[in-house]
């Protein structure tokens, strides 16, 4: 039997583990939510998934998702 564990992996250096798989380039809150885009506010923390590796060791695979802040403009571009 494989487990899959997914961990998101932050600018900081923190890591935490989620419970569902998240694509590249995909737009998340600060607990690793996929977000709806527009967003409702330019006034949140949001971050973009722009690595995906994957380890597999004997019965676990695990997929890190390393992410970036999204700031300024890009930001504001986001929002409604």
């Amino acid at each position: 039997m494989t487990t899959t564990t997914y961990i998101l992996k932050y600018p900081e250096g923190d890591e935490i583990e989620i419970e569902y798989p998240l694509n590249f380039n995909q737009i998340v809150d600060i607990n690793g939510n996929p977000l709806q885009l527009p967003t409702s506010s330019s006034k949140m923390i949001v971050y973009r998934v722009y690595r995906i590796s994957t380890v597999e060791e004997r019965g676990v695979i695990t997929k890190f998702y390393y992410l970036e802040l999204i700031v300024g403009q890009e930001l504001l571009g986001l929002a409604r």
